[in-house]
């Protein structure tokens, strides 16, 4: 098989654009699975994308304050799900360290701990860091999540290697996410009340799931509307208010929208 391919690639394209042309006719012509192309592709395009590009907003960054009581942040790790958490001290740009949430256990094993004593130090990036060279970065240190800094020292935003590794293999499920779905309409009910809803996801779908009237005149996709009120594409972690929907964006693909995160007025 791989013979084959290297066959097919010679003498070889002259661009990344046609080497993903490429890439798409081995497809077609059942040289390579559908999956490896797409990640050969995701391969490809990383080269040209910064942490600035995948990262969540800095508005929209799940945080723990260093002076918030036991209970607060316990209660915090159980509404997100994650595993780690920035933590700061007085203003939420002021990181200053890292917290893993299996830590919180050791609070209350021992609640005379001093919680800075569990936290881990906070690797910042800049925005125009390379997604090949963080991920290495990542590997190489063993670090799961960096925060992101503009160019006058401000948190930008967060990323992790499930964010970088995304771009390569598509999103990443976990135990949490499983709900009901809508395969044709890449809409999917999440078990806290939320929507997942691709971006490409037809609107009168999304009318008719969420009892709307969005207009489709002009428009084919949510993906296609949300960046048109925006008057721009979207970045991850931008949320736009939509006919009484919250529409946060999950992960973005190829200059376009793959998932948003949907709440509801009711949810």
């Amino acid at each position: 098989m791989f013979d084959r391919v290297v066959e097919f690639l010679s003498p070889g394209p002259d661009s990344r654009d046609e080497l993903i042309e490429t890439l798409a006719e081995a497809e077609e012509r059942e040289l390579i699975a559908p999956e490896s192309r797409a990640m050969l592709e995701g391969v490809l395009r990383m080269a040209d994308m910064t942490a600035g590009d995948v990262m969540v907003a800095a508005p929209r960054m799940d945080l723990l304050d260093i002076d918030a009581p036991y209970d607060g942040m316990l209660a915090a790790v159980i509404a997100t799900g994650h595993s780690r958490f920035p933590v700061h001290e007085g203003a939420r740009d002021n990181i200053i360290g890292i917290l893993l949430a299996k830590d919180l256990l050791k609070l209350q094993r021992s609640p005379d701990l001093n919680l800075r004593t569990l936290l881990r130090p906070a690797v910042f990036v800049p925005e125009s860091k390379g997604l090949n060279e963080l991920l290495r970065d990542f590997r190489a240190n063993r670090n799961h999540l960096a925060i992101v800094i503009d160019e006058f020292g401000n948190t930008a935003g967060l990323l992790t290697i499930e964010d970088v590794l995304e771009q390569i293999v598509g999103e990443i499920e976990d135990e949490f996410d499983d709900a009901t779905t809508d395969a044709e309409q890449g809409i999917v009910s999440l078990a806290d009340g939320t929507w997942r809803v691709a971006g490409d996801a037809d609107i009168p779908d999304v009318n008719r799931v969420f009892g709307l009237e969005l207009p489709a005149d002009g428009f084919d996709t949510i993906g296609g509307l949300v960046a048109h009120e925006l008057g721009h594409v979207p970045r991850r972690g931008e949320q736009v208010q939509l006919a009484g929907l919250a529409l946060t964006v999950l992960l973005t693909r190829g200059g376009a929208v793959r998932w948003f995160k949907v709440r509801t007025a009711a949810a």
